[in-house]
């Protein structure tokens, strides 16, 4: 069965801890070992730069996370294959692992579009235009305030319009999500859940969910314990199913995938703790959908629908 996940921060890690092997550390939920395991075909790999580093460096730590990314996943690994576009995908051998570099907010880039070319010209290839909270973008979803995009946020969407750049909108705040999606041209939700199942700000409502759906977009089903019971430290496959069957009956069969988040999270799904569990979610899947509908979640979906260039 082939996976396709749309969002891990495996590259935080690695820049937390550069001592880490990519191939094998137990630390990663996400390594090479993993990915094999669990049969993955595409993994997106996510440049956070976490609130901890000072302003004036964020951008060099996510330049530091574009060289790992090239220099730790796919310069000794030949298996990783670098992503950037849909035909990358269908070019993927059978035991390649394609490798998506994603932007998960653009705090690192200030207020400088010269920043954000550069990232998109060394391989970014999706870019969330905030993380938790407000920037020069847009407000996130935890931040009270609650505002939209600024001027220079419509500028942002206006970049990756033109680079043919997905952008991100699991991050916004609920108004940020209505303005991207009324000047974006490649809009889906990485890593969202159901805020009718779990009332988590992160969640995504229904009418949000549908718009998705309209624009023949995706979203995938996070593995973030809170965004799935509401509880930080406790949730089950069932309730990643739970989540998934709301989405369906929005609709939302052909548009909806799975974003784990892994390496991004303390807490793990019971029996679903790193990449290579996926096996366990794919066994709880077939007991309620068919064949087709189980390759669709797992990996046809995302790979049809997540809006990457043609090629």
């Amino acid at each position: 069965m082939k996976i396709y996940d749309g969002h891990c921060d495996v590259l935080y890690k690695l820049f937390m801890d550069p001592t880490l092997d990519y191939v094998n550390a137990s630390e990663l939920q996400v390594n090479l070992e993993k990915l094999n395991a669990s049969g993955t075909k595409v993994q997106l790999f996510a440049i956070y730069v976490p609130e901890s580093v000072h302003p004036d460096l964020k951008f060099e730590a996510a330049l530091t996370m574009v060289d790992l990314f090239y220099e730790k996943l796919l310069s000794p690994n030949p298996q990783m294959k670098l992503v950037a576009n849909r035909a990358d995908i269908k070019g993927l051998a059978e035991q390649e692992i394609g490798a998506v570099l994603t932007l998960e907010g653009c705090d690192a880039i200030g207020q400088d579009l010269l920043k954000l070319r550069t990232l998109i010209r060394l391989g970014v290839r999706s870019v969330g235009l905030t993380w938790n909270f407000g920037n020069y973008c847009a407000d996130g979803a935890m931040e009270e305030r609650g505002a939209g995009l600024t001027k220079f946020g419509r500028q942002v969407v206006q970049l990756l319009n033109e680079t043919g750049t997905a952008c991100d909108v699991s991050h916004l705040s609920e108004r940020g999500f209505w303005d991207v999606l009324e000047v974006s041209d490649r809009v889906f939700a990485s890593h969202s859940n159901s805020f009718k199942i779990c009332q988590h700000p992160r969640n995504l409502r229904d009418d949000q969910i549908k718009a998705l759906i309209e624009r023949d977009s995706v979203m995938g089903i996070t593995f973030v314990p809170e965004f799935l019971s509401g509880k930080k430290e406790s949730a089950s496959i069932d309730d990643i199913l739970r989540h998934l069957e709301h989405v369906c009956a929005l609709g939302g069969e052909n548009h909806v995938g799975f974003g784990s988040d892994f390496d991004g999270i303390d807490f793990t799904v019971k029996n679903l703790s790193g990449n290579d569990q996926y096996e366990n979610l794919w066994n709880e899947l077939q007991k309620y959908y068919s064949d087709i509908q189980v390759r669709k979640f797992l990996f046809d979906n995302m790979a049809t629908k997540l809006p990457l260039q043609n090629g």
